[in-house]
């Protein structure tokens, strides 16, 4: 018998020390976002705007995990795309929010269709 309390005692611990662990992960990861400011914030707008085609820079992030910077535009239509951009404000690439597809903002979803539902890339 007690060697089984003590085995539900170290998993309770266990379980607990991890959980704790994921909880600090989650706080760090939210608590390092900042946006940018400065000079880097006219660029990286200015760069995300280009590649979008226009919209309204409505969010930004420095130091972003899939680049240097994140640019989050909302286009004329309501959509949404997060631009990442390198160190040097060149784009890495573009994402939609909500639906983890890339997008670029131009309404191309890179399937090779034109969208009509018929799979061809002639418009017919």
């Amino acid at each position: 018998m007690r060697r089984r309390t003590g085995i539900l005692i170290g998993t309770a611990v266990t379980v607990t020390v991890v959980a704790a662990g994921a909880g600090a992960a989650v706080g760090l990861s939210a608590e390092n976002e900042r946006p940018i400011t400065g000079p880097a914030l006219d660029t990286a707008s200015a760069a995300a705007l280009e590649h979008t085609g226009g919209g309204r820079v409505t969010e930004t992030e420095a130091g972003d995990e899939e680049g240097a910077y994140e640019v989050e535009v909302t286009l004329p239509d309501g959509r949404q795309v997060d631009v990442h951009l390198d160190e040097h404000f060149a784009v890495l690439d573009a994402t939609a929010d909500g639906d983890g597809k890339g997008d670029d903002g131009n309404g191309d979803d890179g399937n090779g269709d034109d969208g009509n539902g018929n799979g061809d890339s002639e418009g017919r």
